[in-house]
């Protein structure tokens, strides 16, 4: 009898998995050649699933709950095992615990940029990153595809074949999408949701759920940003012309704050009026105040002459696809000629034209049309 106890206490009658590690997806419950207890304890906790495997079939799965190992809760077991007429002697069989809960902030960026064709800036070069979500929905096909006969298996193993294919299918639908590079801040969320309904078919082939995709940013080049930058602060100086009479009243004002009392202060002061009177007659087209001429002063030499005037740039609205694109200065419409967003058929309107006209009906951007070479003969 004593024998017989030490043999039944080696048996294996309570089975269950704590996991406290936050990554890991697949457990093998350590048997260490121990055997199965018939009616043993098999507890399932929630976000967990149990899967029996027998001489390298997959048998049984259970979900959560307590379950009581007998043959008429193993029927795929029973069958392979031949226990045609039930059981009572100990068993064998591998069992792995799957982790169903959700694995979140999985990271995924591209590794190069995606080269786009931007209808207002040309091509152009974009970075992105952001996280996904994943669950394991069909703990079978999980083992089978994936997971295989691995003792451990976490969420890490398996993150460069998805994230690989999360930054396939993004530049896919980003060349496709067409949305501007300044609109596609304010289209995140359509985004996402195009990349997670275009993955999840690929991902349910490896008994997985994409629970939640996100775009956290999509990047332009450093120089590109610069120049919007630079872009961005002109519009907001808006008139440059009152802007500059604007500085100058700022100069007037510190100069008026002074505390200096000395008479070469006062002197200084003297001549900033004067400069400043003189630089505000400039830049409003003001006649100079006539002054009467004193014989004792050295002569000075020629004035300056005032500065040039700013010639209107000419700029022109496109239609391309349908849709009204613009102003772009010629310069700009030079480089969409040179990649050929800008053609001989392309419509266009400026300030002074009666209505729109093929790009090859207005002489300024002709002449920019004709510039490459002649076609070849017999072409």
């Amino acid at each position: 009898m004593a024998l017989w106890d030490k043999l039944k206490g080696e048996l294996i009658d309570v089975i269950d998995w704590l996991d406290d590690s936050g990554d890991t997806m697949v457990w093998r419950f350590p048997r260490h050649q121990n055997e199965i207890k018939y009616g043993a304890k098999l507890t399932v906790r929630d976000s967990q699933a149990a899967v029996f495997v027998s001489e390298g079939q997959i048998a049984d799965v259970f979900g959560p709950g307590l379950h009581s190992l007998t043959t008429r809760n193993l029927p795929i077991l029973t069958k392979l095992q031949k226990w045609y007429h039930g059981f009572e002697s100990p068993f064998k069989s591998e069992i792995y615990f799957i982790s169903t809960r959700n694995f979140t902030d999985i990271k995924w960026g591209t590794k190069k940029p995606i080269t786009l064709r931007d209808p207002e800036f040309g091509p152009v070069r974009l970075r992105s990153f952001g996280t996904f979500v994943i669950r394991v929905s069909d703990p079978k096909l999980f083992i089978t595809e994936i997971a295989g006969t691995e003792g451990h298996f976490t969420v890490e193993e398996i993150t460069g074949q998805l994230t690989s294919m999360v930054i396939t299918r993004f530049a896919d639908l980003l060349a496709e999408s067409k949305i501007p590079v300044l609109d596609l801040a304010a289209n995140y969320n359509e985004l996402s949701g195009w990349v997670t309904n275009k993955l999840a078919p690929e991902f349910s082939q490896y008994g997985l759920d994409l629970t939640k995709l996100l775009i956290e940013n999509i990047a332009l080049p450093k120089e590109v940003e610069e120049a919007l930058d630079k872009r961005t602060s002109m519009g907001i100086v808006g008139d440059l012309d009152a802007y500059t009479k604007f500085q100058a009243a700022n100069a007037l004002e510190k100069a008026a704050e002074n505390p200096s009392g000395d008479a070469s202060a006062g002197v200084g002061m003297g001549m900033g009026f004067a400069m400043a009177n003189q630089m505000t007659r400039t830049m409003t087209g003001q006649p100079q105040a006539a002054q009467a001429p004193q014989a004792t002063a050295p002569s000075t030499g020629d004035a300056a002459p005032p500065p040039l005037p700013q010639q209107e740039v000419v700029k022109y609205y496109l239609g391309i696809g349908g849709e009204q694109k613009g102003p772009f200065s010629p310069k700009i419409i030079e480089e969409m000629i040179r990649d050929k967003t800008v053609t001989r058929e392309t419509l266009v309107w400026r300030k002074g034209m009666d209505g729109w006209e093929k790009a090859a009906n207005v002489a300024e951007l002709k002449a920019l049309l004709d510039e490459g070479p002649p076609p070849l003969p017999g072409s």
